[in-house]
């Protein structure tokens, strides 16, 4: 639901809690899904100072979830709304299945990138070339595996982020029977062998994961490196659990100059995602 009543509520919510609405607008745009970091576009900023748009396709994490035909069309929508040029790479992309260092290099997973419903007719090297056209990076890091309960098969931003050009924090399971133990050691192995553009060994902040969640008997993708960076903010999902603080100092350690906030987010992960897959930034 997409309408005035949804917007009059999102409206009383913001002012009871002391929102300025000179800084908010809202756009009623119908959705079959709420996860806009994936079906929304991409934003970039050319080296001459302009804004354009990506609109990849999109397929719902691999037909899984249709229909969809109401989410492809918000790439188009905001388009024009914000009268901004588009390129259309016509290959099946989402936000979430990446991460940039804002200095050339993009971090993702094969087991999503490399996934037949995605781009079955591609290989890992017409993928690579898509990413350093349309993302305009120069560097392409390959983890493997996400964490059980990602339907995304396995979106990098519930494991692995960067916190700066040569800084990730990586989600760990120290729970060796734990089923997350194996693919997150496996990952944080191949990031202690990457190294960046310049020559250097990445920076590796290791994030202990909450315990499990669970909903009707599933477990959840339950992970704090579902965040999201804003202007003066770092929204970290917390979960009510034993690790939430912990999470929450090692991240205000690495955003000296931004406020760490820590929300529960046991809710939205029952939708299978939390507050970076429900935004999408644009850059000022």
């Amino acid at each position: 639901m997409n309408d005035e009543r949804m917007e009059n509520f999102a409206k009383e919510t913001l002012l009871k809690n002391g929102v300025d609405m000179e800084k908010i607008k809202f756009y009623q745009n119908p959705t079959n899904d709420a996860w806009c970091r994936d079906h929304g576009p991409a934003f970039l900023v050319n080296p001459n100072g302009t804004k354009v748009m990506v609109s990849w396709l999109y397929n719902a994490w691999g037909d899984k979830y249709p229909p969809y035909d109401m989410d492809v069309q918000i790439p188009v929508r905001i388009s024009r709304e914000l009268n901004l040029p588009v390129f259309y790479p016509q290959i099946v992309m989402e936000g979430g299945s990446v991460d940039f260092n804002g200095a050339g290099t993009v971090l993702t997973t094969s087991s999503c990138l490399l996934n037949p419903n995605r781009n079955p007719h591609l290989t890992k090297d017409q993928i690579e070339s898509y990413l350093h056209s349309y993302y305009g990076v120069h560097q392409v890091l390959w983890l493997h595996e996400g964490i059980i309960g990602d339907d995304t098969d396995g979106h990098i931003d519930d494991i692995t982020r960067f916190t700066n050009s040569e800084t990730v924090v990586t989600m760990v399971e120290q729970n060796r029977s734990d089923e997350n133990h194996e693919p997150l050691a496996k990952n944080l192995s191949l990031l202690k062998e990457m190294r960046l553009l310049n020559g250097k060994q990445l920076d590796i902040i290791e994030i202990p994961m909450p315990s499990p969640q669970y909903y009707e008997g599933v477990r959840l993708p339950a992970s704090y490196a579902n965040f999201y960076i804003s202007n003066h903010s770092v929204i970290v999902p917390i979960f009510h659990d034993a690790q939430d603080d912990k999470a929450l100092q090692i991240l205000s350690g690495l955003f000296p100059d931004k406020e760490v906030v820590g929300i529960y987010s046991t809710d939205l992960v029952w939708g299978l995602g939390s507050f970076h897959c429900l935004s999408q930034q644009e850059p000022v």
